[in-house]
């Protein structure tokens, strides 16, 4: 043991304690021995959690087809897209043998989870979700920056209108956590492989470790 004196206490420490045990043990959640995922990757998570930033990184790295739902559902003028024609395009975008795809649209759930083969959810503390989702859209607009078939943010849709995504980000969040827990144990998703990040250290971690194939 080793004595370490604190004003008029001493704290008996063993030689071979571990911050990085230490910390697994008591905050079980701050664990970074994720595992390696595999090669159909489903990453969700709510607006502004970087979902499309890390299913890119990921993409990259393991030199996977990088899909985008977004860019399927959104036709030009924010319209939605036929059901069964983003159907359609989903189910010929994952027709492909390795791929990584990032979105919540639960419409198509049945064509994304059953094909997957890992599943990434992104939990970020609150308060990183909303500074990231105020700056990027800050940076959409400021430089009018196309998203997908033409449509372009406005600080008004984003964060004064009906749908705005602030009031999405705690509405999807809600729903997440009171639906993915009950999903995950559901026997047709019980090969996926999940990991669940809740820092951005978690995150940068798991990165760090890809290897590609």
């Amino acid at each position: 043991m080793l004595e370490l004196k604190v004003g008029a206490s001493t704290l008996l420490i063993p030689r071979d304690f571990s911050l990085t045990t230490a910390l697994t043990k008591f905050f079980p959640e701050r664990n970074l021995n994720f595992p390696q995922p595999g090669q159909r990757i489903i990453v969700v998570g709510s607006t502004g959690s970087g979902k499309t930033t890390l299913a890119e990184t990921i993409a990259q790295r393991l030199g996977l087809v990088h899909v985008e739902i977004d860019a399927l559902h959104w036709d030009p003028g924010w319209r939605e897209a036929d059901l069964l024609i983003f159907r359609e395009r989903l189910s010929e975008a994952l027709a492909g043998p390795a791929w990584v795809v990032d979105g919540n649209y639960a419409k198509v759930r049945d064509i994304i989870w059953p094909r997957a083969d890992t599943l990434i959810w992104l939990e970020l503390p609150l308060a990183v979700v909303l500074w990231r989702l105020f700056w990027r859209t800050l940076r959409r607009v400021a430089t009018r920056e196309e998203l997908w078939n033409g449509n372009k943010e406005t600080f008004r849709g984003a964060f004064f209108s009906k749908d705005s995504l602030l009031v999405y980000v705690f509405k999807s969040r809600k729903k997440h956590r009171q639906t993915y827990p009950d999903l995950f144990q559901q026997p047709e998703y019980s090969h996926l492989r999940l990991i669940h990040f809740r820092t951005t250290a978690q995150v940068k971690s798991w990165l760090d470790t890809l290897i590609a194939r």
